[in-house]
């Protein structure tokens, strides 16, 4: 008999061969699910981002252009149709008659004119409703495929929920306008409504860049987070949302049509009617001279805090996210040149429309910045790990 070695192993070759067992089957399945999901909504979320993105824009235009009165009721459902013809059209521009603006700002409007501003504000109000629709679809569809991931379902009704307060905030800021003594809509209502805006907006760019990554990825590259930086991203988001407020505050009054000089304020470096003593607190809101220079003194410290922000990011190993912060102060840069620019040139329409993009633009680059200042890409002698 032929020797056999000490650790083979000895099998019967009578029994039943036993099917080879695989595991991670299930494991891998549930895996590939949670990320198509993750992906998938994702996906909705910068569809939405885009569409809010749009109706800030639109928001803007519609002030500029004077036409954010001109729709004198709220109809969330009936509004949703034009006048389709001369009598509806005659009804609404009888309405908008009845308010102070056509008295004493357009007195000598035609049809025609009426028709250019009410053709704004109903696009406003339209794309408005479009969002809450895409909203509502999409999370209807994931909540009935049960494809909304753990600990997902309250921030993606929240975002429902702030979307529809954000209706509601913006027929108060409407409404203030058609009162007796107003031809505009009160600047404090109009920077809460805008306010609210950009929060919706922050919202999904953090939820977007959360669901880029799986949630062990995040937990593991938590661990390797920059605290430091990303408590001085967070104070200077905090930081470009007051100067937002401030802008919106500038806006509500026309006062970047006010001063048109530039460093100085009509050739002083403190205006002289900064403030005006039958104002009181109203300053805050209605003095343009004291508005117009918080919002330039903000901006200046804006600016020279995102630099210190810059600086302490270049410290930070992990090279996507030096990338992030440098793009960021670019963004700043470009911002405050567009704001000096609108000062010169009293805020034509297309500049005023690109300072106000700016700031969405750059508001997103430090919620990216302060994201992966948080959950920072791995690296590794071969490169980036994504």
């Amino acid at each position: 008999m032929a020797k056999r070695p000490v650790f083979e192993e000895v099998s019967d070759p009578t029994a039943p061969s036993r099917p080879v067992t695989r595991t991670g089957m299930i494991d891998a399945a549930r895996n590939g699910a949670s990320r198509g999901a993750r992906r998938a909504i994702r996906i909705w979320l910068m569809i939405l981002f885009a569409m809010v993105v749009s109706m800030i824009a639109l928001g803007g235009a519609t002030r500029l252009t004077g036409s954010g009165l001109s729709i004198t009721e709220w109809a969330p459902v009936t509004g949703t149709i034009p006048p389709l013809s001369e009598a509806d059209w005659q009804a609404e521009f009888d309405a908008y008659k009845q308010i102070p603006q056509y008295a004493e700002v357009n007195p000598d409007i035609d049809m025609a004119g009426f028709k250019q501003i009410y053709l704004w504000e109903w696009a406003h109000r339209l794309l408005g409703r479009l969002i809450g629709l895409v909203w509502a679809a999409g999370f209807v569809f994931f909540m009935a495929t049960r494809r909304i991931p753990t600990g997902w379902t309250p921030r993606l009704l929240g975002l429902g929920a702030l979307g529809g307060l954000q209706g509601a905030i913006g027929w108060w800021m409407v409404s203030s306008g058609l009162v007796e003594g107003m031809t505009r809509v009160a600047s404090y209502r109009l920077a809460t409504h805008l306010g609210l805006a950009f929060v919706i907006l922050g919202l999904i760019a953090w939820y977007v860049l959360l669901l880029g990554r799986s949630e062990a990825d995040l937990l593991r590259a938590r661990r390797a987070g920059e605290a430091k930086l990303f408590s001085m991203s967070t104070g200077l988001m905090h930081l470009a949302f007051v100067q937002i407020l401030i802008g919106a505050l500038v806006a509500g009054i026309d006062a970047g049509r006010t001063y048109t000089g530039w460093p100085t304020m009509g050739g002083e470096w403190i205006p002289s009617l900064i403030w005006d003593a039958a104002l009181g607190w109203r300053n805050l809101f209605e003095n343009p001279a004291l508005v117009q220079f918080v919002h330039r003194m903000v901006g200046y410290l804006l600016a020279i805090f995102a630099v210190v922000v810059w600086i302490r990011a270049r410290r930070s190993p992990h090279p996507v996210t030096r990338g992030a912060f440098t793009v960021m102060l670019v963004a700043v840069a470009v911002q405050v040149a567009l704001g000096i620019m609108n000062v010169i040139h009293a805020s034509p329409l297309p500049l005023a429309l690109a300072h106000q993009i700016g700031a969405v633009a750059l508001f997103a680059l430090i919620i990216r910045g302060r994201h992966h200042a948080r959950y920072p890409h791995e690296t590794s002698v071969r490169g980036t790990i994504r």
